[in-house]
């Protein structure tokens, strides 16, 4: 189920939650009147089933809830912590010797552009594993010219720096990568919609034996349905109402638009690093 529910749009899975909310509350409510009809012993046990239900029910939403709060909030730090690391990144470039300078300078703003199209693509999809193998591609060139700038100045310490921030960078990018597929665990999921469902059909199958509330009934279905949407929406990173905001990766490709703000190094600069 959770395959299913991340694999589809926002208005789908909105829904599917409340085609199941609501039939389960129809069919509570109908099999209510049922026996009001019927028999009026049954209206207290399963108003006793029901109170305790709900209460077992409302400790589900909230851990799943928690849940997906905390992913998300994971998300926006790994992409926070990735746009960090590409701006000291670049920033460090700038110091390094030519030609890995204008070279590197160039392919990291390629890179930062391939980082901010992850934002608007399905973890695991096509376009997403496309878009990373392109950064991986970015990676493995920024990497040669690294290494190339060092064999040229092995002891200078400003492509020491750059190495090491390069790193981090590549580093950062498969943390953010494994955020934006840490979903909720299925089971949890499915806890979730099941038992919702389940309570709510036997508080509409209690206020129909009682034979008043159905305006209470519809309004717990409705905000029920609703919390387990913003979890759903929680655990889809880059789609729905809720998305992990590319804000950071943004305004550092923004950064790098104007000609970058450190000089190249004149080949005496060089030549002393090598001595």
């Amino acid at each position: 189920m959770n395959s299913l529910f991340f694999s589809l749009p926002t208005w789908a899975v909105a829904l599917i939650l409340l085609a199941v909310v609501g039939a389960a509350t129809a069919a509570g409510y109908a099999f209510g009147y049922y026996l009001r009809e019927r028999d009026t012993k049954v209206r207290e046990p399963f108003g006793v089933l029901q109170g305790a239900l709900l209460g077992v029910v409302g400790l589900i939403l909230a851990f799943g809830l928690s849940l997906a709060v905390g992913r998300y909030e994971g998300r926006r730090a790994a992409t926070v912590t990735e746009a960090n690391a590409i701006g000291t990144t670049y920033l460090r470039a700038q110091l390094i010797a030519e030609p890995a300078r204008t070279r590197s300078l160039a392919l990291l703003r390629e890179y930062t552009d391939r980082a901010i199209a992850i934002s608007l693509e399905v973890p695991n999809s096509p376009a997403m594993r496309r878009t990373t193998a392109k950064q991986g591609a970015l990676q493995r060139r920024l990497w040669r010219l690294a290494g190339q700038a060092i064999a040229a100045a092995p002891l200078a310490s400003a492509e020491r720096l750059y190495v090491d921030s390069l790193n981090t960078t590549i580093d950062s990018q498969s943390a953010r990568l494994s955020a934006l597929d840490n979903r909720v665990p299925g089971p949890v999921l499915v806890l979730k919609v099941v038992g919702a469902a389940a309570a709510l059909g036997l508080l509409a199958l209690h206020i129909s034996v009682l034979g008043r509330g159905l305006v209470a009934m519809i309004a717990a279905a409705v905000l029920v349905t609703l919390l387990l949407l913003v979890t759903f929406d929680l655990d889809r990173p880059t789609r729905g109402l809720i998305t992990v905001p590319s804000t950071p990766l943004v305004s550092v490709r923004a950064s790098m638009t104007p000609p970058p703000a450190s000089p190249a190094r004149s080949t005496s600069l060089k030549e002393g690093a090598r001595r």
